[in-house]
């Protein structure tokens, strides 16, 4: 309960600081961009291991760049909303919500760039399960009524992917899993492990992460089962931004090159082997997904 009032406090705040949204069409050039990253993970992770995205933003944009990590999705949506961000590493899910509630507002945001691995542009959800637990398929979920472990209810691989995936299995939240968000990724995996949780779902990429970094141990997790293929995280910008701006941030995300230093450098804590173009209709099928899984509460 605590945990949630502080993310409606600090929610309100956003609005109550300021809009930074009052520069008319295509022509918002600031000094300083700020570049929000999904509160997937531990905050200060991600801010360091994304510094090789600041000082290479820096480098080619000619500007000051500063990262930030919002508490959660709902923040973050609304923290773009607002203009209090400029650039952003939205999920698929969130970055379709944040794009309907920007409608007839003052800013809008587009999709310009997406993670590029294994020349795709797409990506898997994962459902793992307590090894101590007899569960090995979905089909062992139905019935069972066990606590399944979700990321943030606005988030695509850690909710509604997942979920999504369950419900093509004849398995529903209610009648065969209670669920429980959790805010992160992580915070999945590691109370499945723990046992906390004996299933949960998150991004197949941020598991396998925490696999290599030791911090999973399949011995105690095992995957149940993945999803489809869905569009990778878009990275998304102000259309209200200078035409300038916008062609140089496009440029220096296509320009990244894997087995580069500075390639590296940016790339490796995202998985990834470039950004490719991608654009907002391809998150149709997000909206689709949506349109059927909803929080139970």
């Amino acid at each position: 309960m605590l945990r949630r009032t502080f993310f409606r406090v600090f929610a309100a705040a956003l609005l109550t600081i300021g809009v930074s949204a009052t520069a008319g069409a295509e022509d918002y050039n600031p000094k300083k961009l700020k570049v929000a990253l999904l509160p997937d993970e531990n905050a200060a992770t991600i801010i360091q291991q994304n510094q090789g995205l600041k000082d290479y933003l820096a480098k080619k944009l000619g500007k000051e760049i500063e990262l930030v990590v919002t508490t959660d999705y709902s923040s973050m949506i609304e923290a773009m909303r607002f203009g209090r961000i400029d650039l952003a590493y939205f999920g698929p899910a969130s970055y379709t919500i944040a794009k309907e509630k920007m409608k007839g507002g003052k800013l809008d945001i587009q999709p310009f760039a997406a993670r590029l691995k294994g020349g795709s542009t797409t990506y898997q959800s994962v459902i793992i399960a307590n090894a101590e637990t007899d569960i090995r398929t979905m089909a062992d979920i139905k019935g069972s009524g066990v606590d399944a472990a979700f990321g943030d209810p606005a988030s695509t691989s850690s909710h509604f992917a997942p979920k999504f995936t369950l419900m093509s299995a004849g398995v529903n939240v209610g009648r065969d899993y209670k669920e429980n968000f959790l805010g992160a990724h992580d915070a999945v995996a590691i109370n499945v492990q723990r046992g906390n949780a004996k299933v949960g779902g998150l991004s197949r990429p941020i598991f396998e992460r925490l696999v290599e970094r030791g911090i999973i141990d399949l011995k105690k997790v095992r995957v149940v089962a993945y999803s489809k293929p869905i569009p990778q995280y878009p990275w998304v910008m102000r259309t209200d931004l200078k035409p300038d701006v916008q062609k140089r941030v496009r440029s220096a995300f296509y320009g990244l090159k894997k087995g580069t230093p500075e390639g590296d450098a940016v790339l490796k804590p995202f998985k990834s082997d470039g950004f490719a173009e991608i654009k907002d209709a391809d998150y149709d099928i997000i909206r689709d997904i949506r349109s059927n899984v909803k929080p139970s509460s």
